[in-house]
């Protein structure tokens, strides 16, 4: 664990639900602080969740917009593209989505399905992938130029993890709704979704938006440390800042250096 993290977090992490949902309510009362100020002073905040099928994206927003006002709070969870707007510039179903002045909006999956499930799963051309990473850069430098404060999380998970929580969602009554044709071959494809997740991250890790890597085989850790990390990027005064330390074990911001260095799934 992380010299920084008190005795107190360790520990609502590791044991029973009482802890872990003290330790929960305080983080998120933080959040709610960090949203008063991004409406007083007119902020616009844009956070991107990607990974593998059953990564946890899914309950992690869910915690994380729990108490957050729903006037200016929006979680983007966009279908299978239309006609139309596979006829249009690719980033142009998402634009009309983006926050406006005193906003958080939160995308379950992104622009970067291009570089994940369309190259693997095949609906997108050769031509079409390499025009998505001449055009994302530029895409998002622009966001920022606009405004917007851009945070990307690629929550990653082993392949052991996934196949159970597969497993599980397949079985259990209340999670029908997640199971889907992509999801079904997720594991025969993992060789597949790895390459295209390092060359994702590779490509699109920089400066002005890093990819935070998040290890996140323990969902609850995941969920905990992930507000923690938002909690450290989105300035604000009346937020404690005791509570803005991630685990460094858990939330990673990424860098070819580390990467090479085993720090994703295999």
């Amino acid at each position: 664990m992380s010299k920084n993290r008190s005795d107190h977090d360790d520990l609502a992490e590791q044991h029973g639900d009482a802890s872990y949902d003290a330790t929960l309510r305080t983080l998120q009362i933080e959040l709610v602080k960090i949203q008063r100020h991004v409406i007083e002073h007119g902020h616009k905040v844009l956070i991107l969740f990607e990974g593998r099928d059953a990564s946890g994206k899914d309950g992690t927003i869910k915690r994380i917009v729990e108490h957050l006002s729903p006037r200016e709070t929006r979680v983007v969870a966009l279908g299978k593209p239309s006609d139309r707007d596979q006829a249009s510039w690719y980033f142009q179903r998402y634009a009309s989505y983006l926050p406006a002045t005193g906003e958080m909006v939160l995308f379950n999956r992104s622009w970067y399905n291009r570089a994940g499930v369309e190259r693997v799963m095949g609906f997108c051309s050769s031509a079409e992938y390499e025009a998505f990473f001449a055009a994302v850069l530029p895409f998002e430098y622009m966001l920022a130029e606009a405004g917007i404060q851009i945070i990307k999380y690629y929550l990653d998970i082993s392949k052991k993890e996934q196949g159970k929580r597969l497993r599980d969602r397949r079985t259990d009554p209340l999670k029908q709704w997640k199971v889907s044709p992509v999801d079904r071959v997720a594991l025969k494809y993992w060789n597949e979704y790895s390459e295209a997740r390092n060359e994702m991250l590779e490509r699109t890790s920089r400066p002005l938006s890093p990819w935070i890597v998040i290890r996140a085989d323990d969902k609850r850790r995941t969920r905990l440390n992930v507000i923690r990390d938002i909690l450290s990027r989105i300035s604000c005064p009346e937020s404690d800042q005791h509570y803005a330390v991630p685990d460094s074990d858990v939330v990673i911001v990424y860098d070819n250096q580390r990467a090479k260095a085993g720090l994703l799934a295999k």
